[in-house]
């Protein structure tokens, strides 16, 4: 088992506990950094030296990238699993463990070649704990996605399915990721009793029509891809799941709609969210 962090501007106070939880649980940690400026330097040289293997890319270009870092790191050391992991969340210690028993156990019902993922059942937000629909393949519970942190990815099924998509930059790259490997005829599967405690932008939940709904509080640039990079995967949401795919796009749209209402800097965020939907029009 190999994990990945992928880091950008990370500081040293959420970096290191992270990173000397996982080397506690895993095989090896690679810390894959964005192009943070110099100020990065004494957390990246510190998590070197608690044994992280760091990568420095030279110039901005997205998370998908430093996790594709990690998954080419796993193949070169024969890993079955990879773990990715965002530089701010944070993992109980036998988090890996009981990922591992969930992952042993739907393989031996489902079989090997059918689990592409593993992920936490729930995410542990400042805004409240946020959870997936789940949809039982015998009696393994699964669901259509997952976020990345605190997944484990098989990594040969991940390597066959393209990796993670470098042209959606940041947001959608798990989406992706998990509908690559649906596509392959594998599952998404949930840890449903495993929690991983992880800030969604600076979301805050709210009620609308009697439901919890998130407004995620993204900036207006994060906006933009966030609507952009839906509305690119929904096509092929659509083909392989129409009740997920409209399902996403009800929360986009609901998303979008709270931002544009609600949140601060609403004019920016209506403006970015329009540049998603008519990407042709952005300068």
């Amino acid at each position: 088992m190999l994990a990945v962090v992928p880091s950008f501007r990370a500081p040293t106070d959420d970096l290191l506990p992270l990173v000397a939880t996982l080397l506690s649980q895993t095989t090896g940690v690679v810390v894959a950094d964005d192009a943070s400026p110099c100020t990065s330097d004494v957390a990246l040289r510190d998590v070197a030296a608690l044994g992280a293997e760091v990568v420095r890319h030279d110039r901005n270009a997205g998370i998908a990238r430093s996790l594709n870092a990690g998954l080419t790191r796993a193949v070169e050391v024969g890993a079955r699993w990879l773990l990715t992991v965002d530089q701010d969340s944070v993992l109980a210690d036998d988090y890996v463990a009981r990922l591992l028993e969930a992952a042993e156990a739907a393989e031996s019902e489902l079989g090997q070649d059918r689990v592409g993922a593993v992920g936490a059942g729930s995410i542990d937000d400042a805004s409240g704990e946020l959870s997936y629909p789940v949809y039982f393949e015998g009696n393994v519970p699964t669901t259509h996605e997952v976020i990345q942190t605190g997944t484990i990815w098989h990594v040969a099924s991940l390597g066959a399915a393209g990796g993670f998509d470098e042209r959606l930059g940041i947001d959608a790259v798990d989406a992706a990721a998990c509908l690559r490997l649906r596509e392959r005829g594998q599952l998404v599967v949930l840890a449903t009793d495993l929690c991983v405690a992880h800030r969604v932008g600076e979301g805050r939940q709210v009620s609308v029509l009697g439901r919890s709904v998130l407004a995620s509080g993204h900036s207006p640039h994060r906006r933009t891809t966030m609507v952009r990079n839906r509305l690119r995967l929904f096509p092929a949401e659509f083909a392989q799941s129409p009740v997920h795919a409209l399902r996403t796009l009800r929360r986009v749209a609901v998303n979008t709609a709270l931002a544009v209402t609600i949140e601060d800097d609403r004019w920016a965020k209506a403006k970015s969210s329009a540049r998603g939907v008519f990407p042709a029009r952005q300068r």
